[in-house]
């Protein structure tokens, strides 16, 4: 039978007025201020009004590491929403906002898949509400403003050899990795080089992903480290007086994204740290709030549980006072074929032994969840392929890790296909098991924090980090910045820093090629082994196949 594609069964949806939505999460019309009909930002006075509201209960959906046959972390954390709301329970999701970048890239889209997503699917995978133009506009704002300070006599005295903010743009473009700025002779100011990131990997991103309101915004983005001068000693985004500047552009993006899934569900899409290269969780002031508004908020974490949930557990809950009740870890019978060795092209062929060869990755990220102190629950996102010997495999197999397997399909069903996860789940969240409790203390040196998620997370032998590097790390704990936890840039395909390396691998170094400090954000950025802080676009990018149709639609997004 054929199958719809994600934005014909979007374009097809039902959607009601986000007004009705809103109303719903106990909101009024002059609480939400309208991006058209079907998106509309949550105002600070509704958020403010609920603060005294008893906190519902927190569910973090993760996964395996990723591969080419594909997870469906997004759509199981939409169905998980749907399932909870059709079994009675007031639920509403917190996922984040899509980066240009890989929807042109390899990935085509971000809002979930099948049954389970949230629309309106193509504008949140475009411009949206324009969240990331104006994070882009404000972190620009502060590179011109740099720039504009040395040449208009450097007050300041920055070393322009050690000047630490670079420049984003939302969009993968290897050519902006490295560059040289202020080319052309006097008038265009002093040659130096710089570089491109990609905006989810700003440090802006990351502070209006971990700022409470407004008046904390400002004051992180004054406390951001722009330069250094020539003792060393380090010039802060207010001495440029850019930080009042910057909060006025991010004043509306700060603000929650409500939107609804197709079975017309509350879910705030807000914010999008990419998890590899940042801290892969949506903002903070979008998860507070929708505690306070349902009983259960299903949120998820970038990649796998590696990388999004210690990032998730480690950055996010430690500095917002969160702890999870619930974690959903989603596996698939192919990735786990993947994972035994199977090539892409014959994951349609039944292969029980190979699914179990491969459950080696799904146990070690079982284990892991749990050494938080969180129960895990897995979710078997199904496909059409999968057969009933291949799904009991995987089901046994995490009997024996001491969790429990829960085929779902929400995918092909929605909520119908989620009934029974959401069921568990809710009785699990309400048990009060949980014992969160985040896997390093804060005033553990700075370099046993990387090696403790080097060697408990990855199960790495060791961490390699030059003197250099080793150096930097002391010079921030004796500027009182040891505190801090560490945010690991690190592939996403592998436990190791080799994305070529599937399962669970042991015997391998993670080795530290930069680090990071972003001081407004509040973590220390870990770049590991080859991962790129600006992607790339692959051979065939999604881009050349995203057109308008004749009737003016979209077509490509996938």
């Amino acid at each position: 039978m054929g199958y719809k594609s994600d934005i014909e069964i979007a374009r097809e949806a039902n959607k009601k007025p986000i007004m009705e939505i809103g109303a719903k999460l106990g909101m009024e019309p002059n609480d939400l201020l309208p991006y058209g009909h079907d998106k509309a930002k949550v105002s600070q006075e509704f958020i403010n009004s609920v603060q005294g509201k008893e906190d519902g209960k927190l569910i973090l959906v993760t996964a395996i590491n990723p591969t080419p046959a594909g997870e469906g972390k997004t759509t199981t954390t939409v169905g998980l929403g749907d399932g909870l709301n059709a079994i009675g329970k007031n639920a509403m999701i917190c996922i984040r906002e899509a980066s240009l970048g890989p929807n042109f890239g390899m990935k085509g889209g971000a809002a979930g898949g099948g049954y389970a997503q949230v629309v309106p699917m193509e504008e949140m995978n475009l411009h949206f509400t324009g969240d990331f133009h104006a994070i882009t506009s404000a972190h620009s704002l502060l590179s011109a403003m740099i720039d504009n300070h040395i040449y208009w006599g450097n007050e300041q005295e920055i070393d322009t050899r050690r000047v630490a903010w670079r420049r984003v743009v939302d969009m993968n473009d290897r050519a902006l990795r490295q560059i040289t700025a202020s080319l052309g002779g006097v008038s265009n100011g002093f040659p130096r080089e710089t570089g491109f990131d990609i905006t989810v990997a700003s440090e802006v991103m990351a502070i209006l992903c971990l700022a409470t309101d407004l008046a904390d915004l400002e004051k992180r983005l004054g406390d951001i480290i722009v330069a250094y001068r020539r003792d060393k000693t380090p010039v802060y985004c207010r001495d440029i007086k850019a930080s009042g500047a910057m909060t006025v552009l991010l004043k509306d993006a700060m603000q929650p994204n409500l939107v609804q899934t197709l079975e017309n569900n509350p879910a705030f899409v807000h914010g999008g740290p990419f998890a590899n290269i940042a801290h892969g969780c949506n903002s903070v002031i979008a998860t507070k709030t929708a505690l306070k508004v349902a009983d259960y908020v299903v949120t998820e974490a970038g990649f796998g549980a590696d990388l999004g949930a210690e990032k998730f557990m480690n950055i996010k809950c430690r500095k917002a006072g969160l702890a999870p009740d619930c974690v959903v870890l989603v596996a698939t019978v192919r990735a786990m074929k993947m994972n035994g060795g199977v090539a892409k092209a014959d994951l349609g062929e039944e292969n029980v032994a190979a699914v179990q060869d491969g459950c080696a990755n799904l146990g070690r990220h079982i284990g892991n969840v749990k050494s938080f102190g969180v129960p895990v629950v897995v979710a078997i996102n199904h496909f059409v392929t999968d057969t009933d010997a291949e799904v009991a495999a995987v089901k046994e197999y995490v009997e024996g890790q001491g969790s429990e397997a829960i085929l779902c399909q929400h995918w092909a069903h929605g909520s119908e296909g989620t009934k029974e996860l959401a069921t568990r789940v809710a009785e699990i969240a309400d048990s009060g098991v949980s014992q969160f409790a985040p896997l390093y203390r804060d005033d553990m040196p700075l370099f046993e924090k990387i090696e403790t998620i080097a060697k408990r997370i990855y199960r790495a032998d060791e961490v390699l980090a030059d003197a250099k590097i080793r150096n930097q790390l002391r010079e921030w704990e004796e500027a009182g910045y040891g505190n801090l936890p560490v945010c690991m840039a690190k592939t996403q395909y592998s436990f190791s820093t080799d994305p070529n390396l599937r399962g669970a691998p042991v015997g391998h170094s993670v080795p530290v090629r930069e680090v990071r400090l972003s001081a407004g954000a509040g973590f220390i950025v870990v770049v590991c082994g080859e991962i790129m802080t600006m992607p790339g676009l692959p051979r065939k990018p999604a881009a050349e196949t995203i057109c308008l149709n004749a009737d003016g639609e979209i077509e490509g997004l996938f």
